[in-house]
This record gives structure tokens, C-alpha cells and sequence, in this order.
């Protein structure tokens, strides 16, 4: 500001200097440091999930604030003191004038800078204000003083008040052009394009007959066989280098600023298979299938996963018809959340996973942005009863309560063959038909935050299967989930199971960069009509780091035991032999707010059990665009 306009301040009235002292009050949608600020705090659309809704945004904690609102006294602004050196300017604006608006907080923020283009703003809002007062006959409000001193400013800033005057045309404009071009008033857009290069080595050797994979085809002669006519299980074979896609839109659209209704779109080109049992089944392949390393029946459930591979790419398990794969468009999302009361929300939805409703604890989660394996990004006990199935194969209804600060609880029921009305049993429906009849979860998880520095995630789910499944996607011991004598496979995967799953996850940040981190699960399945009990354990731990060389890279070390079978009961066979371990790392490169790129290697030791099994390495790197 010029010595003249400075000296020419000096001269003012305590109300029209006030107007030095009001001014960020009415324009705080120009104010670089506070948009700044929001834009550094902006998770990344990824982080927000295009392919699983980052769960805290369904919380009734983000509705949006009010407008800032005019106040009535000096006393509603919470931050201004009778001692302040401004108090009596303020006082009068307020009181006299009514030509000063307040944050929706109730507060001033009066030692915030501001702009000479705000100053204009602030003068020219008065000005209209003084005006109206005139024309209202109340010009004895208005002392003859401060009429002159403020046809000086406007003297002063009417430079400044030309160039507002000429960006609001131009506002006015665009908004107008927007106004005729915009997809919608009520929805916004955001999608989430993955390119996925992978390998795989280390295939399994064949010859294992106690290992019920995809490339065992003795599993189908009756029990009895003498062991010289059975089939030998063949080989499989390094995978050669993949190049896959996964593209997802994801529509958000509220109706009342309070509410989310979310549409999701997919295409991908991830493919299962093969299976020597169920060639009928193929549809492409998969890395776990190629290796020889994928369950019996879709050749793709296993150890080896990737995290933003569809749990069943191109087989529908509701009915086992083909589906997906080859870019084709399916919709995978298809939830409503609104808030109920002050810190209640509900959700509801036809396509919906876990991980919609629970939030994540460990760092790695993260489709696009976090670890590169199934096994890392989510615990099993979210991935159960096909929470996860990353197609949204589940309709689901559930509520978000949040507590306090520190504590958060979720629950939900969940159905994977609700639009089914009627049950034709194995093969027509294997997962049941309707609400209630059938294959079901309930699930809830409670989220602890005793420090700034730590948050605990206790998760349990009671489930039915109306077929012998897991549904987690993590091993191929997940299809055919217990083993025990019978006269066919057929007899051993026709069998309804209930699972009961516990876990726990915490991640404690040890500084703004470095978090340490942690999951474990365990399942406990039963037969319904066989005396027959198997339990399913899974553990990881590893650390992450983000910011490393610039803002927004991130970093991740893992190690642990993929989900495997740990004790049985009753009838029940563990053929295993031994554990699985798995070690990964990866370094996730954010190249702009847009655009990142993941290199990163996961190897599996002992792979689905068996000591004997080849080490497998993945390879990967994968490249994400969001927008």
C-alpha cells in the first residue's frame, strides 16, 4: 500500500477503519492460505477410492458447513475481546451498519491478511450497505464524516474496484457457459485407470496329489482309486509378462448435500483359469493358474494375487454363468448413504464390499496407491464371504456410528444372492437365493484411537455359506474350504459352512513419515451336516513410509503368513505340509496429483503349504490415473 493511502488510514474513523478490520469476513472464498491449506489436506482421489469408497466420507461428520452468516452483536464472534484494539470499530460496523459477516464457527479471524482486491470487495459491500440505509431514510445512522471518508476510498480503490468489477463479468460468464455444459447439478464424476505389467515365475512341479489345485485332475476319480490309475497332476508354467487393465467411474451423486448416492462402473481384462478339473470354467488365464498354483474349480483363487485383481474376473458365483473380462462393462457399485441422526449414518446397496462401510487400518490398503498383492492391501478377516470381491457381488445394509473422536463401530448384513428368488441348490444357485435364504454375513468392526499416534481396528463376521467356501480369495484352499473323505468332489464342495472370523489391525505412526503396522485373523469353519472342522489362520506385519524424496510418495515392506489352514476336527484332512510366508516391497512414485507409478516384487515361500513348491516371484509395476 502507498505512504498516501496509508497516511490517508491514519485520518479515518474508528467505523471506517473498522472496515480495514471486517473485510476477510465477507471473502474468505479468495483467500490463497486457506484454499491452499484444503488443497494440501485433500486425500488423493485413489486414497478416496474410486473402486472402494474411502469409508470415512459416509460418516455424518462431513456434512457441509453453513455459509459464513451475518451477525447481530460483536458478542456472537467468539475470538473478538472488548479489549481488542479494533473492538469499538467492529462494535459499530455490527450495530450501526449490520455490514459484517462471521465464519460459520463463530469466529472473526481478525489478524488474518488480506488482499487490496478484498479490501475492495469489503469497501464496496459497505458502501451498498450505507446506500440501502439512505434509501430507507435512516441516513441519521450514517455520519456526514464518514460518507466523506468513504467516497475517498472508493477514490482511493477505484482501480482495484474496476478490476473486481471485471472479473465478476468474467465469472458471470464462465458460469453461465458451465451452467449449459454441466453433465449435472447433482452429480460429480471421479474415476481411476490402472495399467498393470506382471509376471510370474517359479511354477509348481506337479506330481503332488495330496495338493487340490487347478491342475490336479485325480480329485475327480471316486475315493478307492488305486493310486497307479489316477491321473498324475501335471506341471504348471512361468507366466509370461502381462499387460492388464482395470477401469472404473464412479458417479456421486447427493440429493440433499447430506446424503451419497454412488454408482460405480468397471472394465477390466483380468482373465481365470486354467483348470484341468473344470475346463469350462477358463476364460484366459490367470498368473496363479498359469504357475499351477490356482483352487481346483476357478484356477485363480490363491496365494499368488494381485490386490486390484477381481476375486471372480470372468465366472459368476451366484449361478457359475460367464461374466466379465475382456473389457466389458459391468456396474460393481451401487450404494446409498445417508445420515439418520447427528453421529448415525446408514448405508445401503445392491453392490457393495466390506471395505465400503470398514474403514482400513493398515497403510499398504489401497488398490491403486498402496501394496501390490491381495494379500497385503486387506486382512482376510475383511475379505471374508467374498467382502471384498472387488465386483461388488454383495447387497448390503448397514450402520456407521460414530461415537467420539477415539471410537468408531460399523456393522452390516450382507447377502451374496439377494436378487435370486428362488434356490436350485448346486450348480443353478450354489450360494442360495433371496435376503435371507442362503449364503450371508453379518460383520462389524470397531475402530479404537486411544492416541494421536494409534489406531486399533477389532473386527468380527459370522457367516453362512451354503457352499464348503471361504470366500476370502487368498489361498487356493479357499474353494473347498474343508477337506474330508467323500465320494466325490462334488460331495465336498456341496456342503454348507459357517465360519466365524476374528481379526485385528493397528497401525501406530511413530512420525509424520514412518508407520508401523500390523494384522491378524483367524477363522473358525464347521461343516452343517458333516462332523468336520477346519481353522484358518493369516498374519502380517510390516512399516511404511510416505513422503520419501518428494510429497506424496509412499513406501511399503511387508512380511507375514498368507491365509492358511493352521488345526482340524472331526473328519476333517489338512493335506499341507507346511506354512506359506510372503515378503513384499514396493515404492509408490507420484509423478503429479494424477498420475503415480508402482514398481514392486512379492515372493511367496512354500506356496499354498507345500514345502516342496517352487519360491514364486511377481514382478510388477503398475501405473494409476486418477481423476
Amino acid at each position: 500500500m502507498s505512504r498516501l493511502s496509508f497516511s490517508f488510514i491514519r485520518t479515518l474513523s474508528l467505523p471506517a477503519l473498522g472496515l480495514a478490520v471486517f473485510l476477510w469476513g465477507i471473502a474468505p472464498a479468495s483467500a490463497t492460505e486457506d484454499t491452499n491449506a484444503a488443497k494440501n489436506q485433500r486425500q488423493p482421489v485413489a486414497q478416496a477410492s474410486v473402486g472402494s469408497i474411502e469409508v470415512d466420507s459416509l460418516s455424518s461428520r462431513d456434512i457441509p458447513a453453513s455459509e459464513m452468516g451475518q451477525v447481530t452483536s460483536v458478542s456472537q464472534l467468539s475470538d473478538v475481546k472488548p479489549t481488542d484494539w479494533a473492538f469499538q470499530a467492529l462494535q459499530s460496523l455490527v450495530e450501526r451498519y449490520g455490514c459484517i459477516a462471521g465464519y460459520p464457527d463463530r469466529t472473526y479471524r481478525g489478524n488474518r491478511a488480506m488482499t487490496r482486491y478484498e479490501f475492495a470487495a469489503g469497501l464496496n459491500a459497505c458502501m451498498d450497505r450505507v446506500n440501502e440505509l439512505i434509501a430507507a431514510a435512516t441516513a441519521d445512522l450514517v455520519k456526514k464524516e464518514d460518507l466523506v471518508t468513504l467516497q475517498k476510498l472508493q477514490e482511493e480503490f477505484a482501480a482495484e474496484l474496476a478490476t473486481l468489477r471485471g472479473r465478476v463479468d468474467a465469472l458471470e460468464a464462465k458460469t453461465a457457459t458451465l451452467e449449459k455444459q454441466q453433465f449435472s447439478t447433482t452429480t460429480k464424476l471421479n474415476g481411476e485407470v490402472i495399467f498393470s505389467l506382471a509376471g510370474a515365475y517359479g511354477a509348481y512341479d506337479g506330481g503332488n496329489l495330496a495338493f487340490v489345485n487347478n491342475t490336479n485332475a485325480a480329485v475327480l476319480f471316486p475315493p478307492g482309486t488305486p493310486v497307479a490309475a489316477l491321473p498324475s497332476p501335471t506341471a504348471g508354467r512361468d507366466a509370461n509378462i502381462t499387460l492388464n487393465n482395470r477401469v472404473r467411474l464412479n458417479l456421486n451423486t447427493s440429493f440433499t448435500g447430506k446424503d451419497l448416492l454412488i454408482t460405480g462402473l468397471q472394465a477390466y481384462n483380468f482373465g481365470s483359469g486354467p483348470s484341468t478339473a473344470f475346463p469350462g470354467f477358463d476364460n484366459g488365464a490367470s498368473l496363479a493358474g498359469t504357475l499351477g498354483y490356482g483352487d481346483v474349480i476357478f484356477g485363480n483363487n490363491s496365494n499368488v494375487r494381485l490386490g486390484y485383481e477381481p476375486q471372480f474376473p470372468t465366472r459368476n458365483p451366484q449361478n457359475l454363468q460367464p461374466k466379465g473380462g475382456n473389457n466389458s462393462l459391468e456396474l460393481y457399485k451401487l450404494l446409498y448413504i445417508f445420515p439418520v441422526a447427528d453421529q448415525l449414518t446408514a448405508f445401503v446397496g445392491t453392490n457393495a464390499e466390506v471395505s465400503d462401510a470398514f474403514p482400513s487400518i493398515l497403510p499398504f490398503a489401497g488398490e491403486g496407491q498402496g501394496a501390490l498383492s491381495r494379500f497385503a492391501t486387506l486382512p482376510a478377516a475383511q475379505r471374508v464371504s467374498g467382502g471384498t470381491s472387488q465386483t461388488g457381488l454383495a447387497a448390503a445394509a448397514g450402520v456407521i456410528w460414530k461415537i467420539s473422536d477415539a471410537l468408531d463401530f460399523r456393522a452390516l448384513y450382507g447377502s451374496v444372492n439377494a436378487n435370486l428368488p428362488q434356490n436350485q441348490g448346486f450348480p443353478g444357485t450354489p450360494l442360495g437365493s433371496g435376503i435371507f435364504n442362503g449364503s450371508y454375513v453379518a460383520a462389524a468392526q470397531l475402530t479404537v484411537k486411544p492416541t494421536t499416534n494409534l489406531d486399533i481396528g477389532l473386527n468380527y463376521a459370522h457367516s453362512y455359506h451354503q457352499i464348503n467356501i471361504l470366500g476370502t480369495g487368498l489361498s487356493s484352499s479357499d474353494i473347498g474350504a474343508i477337506l474330508f473323505p467323500a465320494n466325490s468332489l462334488t460331495d465336498i464342495a456341496n456342503q454348507g459352512i459357517k465360519l466365524d472370523t476374528l481379526g485385528v489391525t493397528a497401525a501406530y505412526r511413530l512420525n509424520p513419515t514412518i508407520t508401523l503396522a500390523g494384522s491378524f485373523s483367524y477363522i473358525f469353519s464347521d461343516l452343517v451336516d458333516v462332523n468336520a472342522s477346519t481353522n484358518f489362520m493369516s498374519w502380517l506385519v510390516g512399516v511404511h513410509a510416505k513422503d520419501i524424496g518428494q510429497k506424496g510418495n509412499s513406501a511399503g515392506l511387508i512380511f507375514g503368513q498368507p491365509l492358511a489352514r493352521t488345526a482340524v476336527g472331526g473328519l476333517a484332512v489338512r493335506p499341507e505340509d507346511t506354512k506359506p510366508y510372503q515378503l513384499e516391497g514396493y515404492f509408490n512414485y507420484r509423478v503429479n496429483d494424477h498420475v503415480s507409478i508402482t514398481p514392486g516384487v512379492f515372493v511367496i515361500f512354500n506356496p499354498e503349504g507345500f514345502k516342496d513348491n517352487p519360491t514364486a516371484i511377481v514382478p510388477v509395476i503398475r501405473t494409476t490415473f486418477t481423476f
